[in-house]
């Protein structure tokens, strides 16, 4: 039976070295304040929202909600972000995802101020990452790092196997492990042989949002399995893209779901907004 990785245990962790950093900050009369802006009537938007300013009120960042209609416009979103740009209280700025039909995540995202991007979505703080030089982290591809790190698990010379490519999870995930001395593969829809290529990584992520489709027979004996998946399966429940109950009887470690990756994506997304108010503030 593998070893669980808790999720929420080590979240709470970095949450406290978080709040640690806010009242130092607010000593020096700087207190870090993140915007989130939620467009529609999405229930699992409500609730990463709800979670969000939660985590904020934990660690002390001020937070603002800005809550749109699902008819709002493209330029009223625009208006709102180059308004927030602006506001000299916000240190980072987040629109969750997903919007409604018809409206350009992309330019939103565009339009936010590379320095108040904390979710790492912008092309500048993308190509940064590529170089490793990057000021922020994507929030859950660097949660997979904390939940490696803070669980013993070496990366360095370690062959990680990466199941999914999204701008979001995927693509960041490699480039953070690659970082860290991994040797990465990346495998996706296309990818021919996957079941034999899962087999041989060390360290294996998927990140393809479908139910169970990681099986037992896909994971190296000992090997740490990171599940990113957040889906639901026929009874309604949550659950990952790893069949637990055959993975768990491989693996050396593994994540639940919920409690593993989804916890740490938050913790990080607060780390990311206190990097921002010390970038504003000439103190990085």
């Amino acid at each position: 039976m593998a070893k669980m990785i808790d999720g929420k245990a080590i979240a709470a962790e970095v949450k406290a070295q978080v709040a640690q950093e806010v009242s130092q900050l607010k000593a020096q009369g700087i207190t870090p304040g993140l915007a989130v802006v939620i467009v529609g009537d999405d229930p699992a938007s409500r609730i990463y929202v709800n979670n969000k300013k939660k985590a904020c009120e934990t660690v002390g960042i001020y937070s603002e909600e800005y809550a749109l209609p699902a008819n709002a416009s493209q330029a009223e979103l625009l208006e709102l972000v180059e308004k927030l740009n602006k506001a000299p209280e916000i240190s980072g700025i987040l629109v969750q995802s997903p919007l409604p039909r018809g409206l350009d995540e992309a330019a939103l995202v565009e339009m936010i101020a590379p320095q108040k991007d904390v979710d790492a979505f912008h092309a500048y703080n993308v190509g940064k990452l590529t170089q490793g030089r990057q000021i922020f982290q994507p929030c859950t591809p660097a949660g997979v790092i904390e939940l490696l790190r803070y669980s013993g698990i070496e990366i360095s010379g370690k062959h990680c196997v990466v199941i999914g490519r999204s701008d979001i999870v995927g693509k960041p995930m490699a480039l953070l492990l690659l970082q860290n001395n991994g040797t990465v593969t990346i495998c996706h829809s296309k990818t021919r042989n996957l079941e034999e290529i899962c087999s041989t990584a060390d360290i294996l992520v998927s990140a393809v949002g479908r139910a169970g489709f990681v099986t037992g027979a896909m994971v190296k004996p000992g090997a740490a399995v990171i599940d990113v998946g957040m889906n639901r399966d026929q009874e309604g429940k949550l659950c990952g893209d790893v069949v637990f109950s055959e993975a768990d009887k491989t693996a050396g470690w593994i994540t639940p779901v919920p409690g593993g990756v989804g916890p740490m994506t938050i913790a990080m997304l607060m780390k990311n907004t206190v990097t921002a108010a010390k970038l504003q503030n000439e103190l990085l």
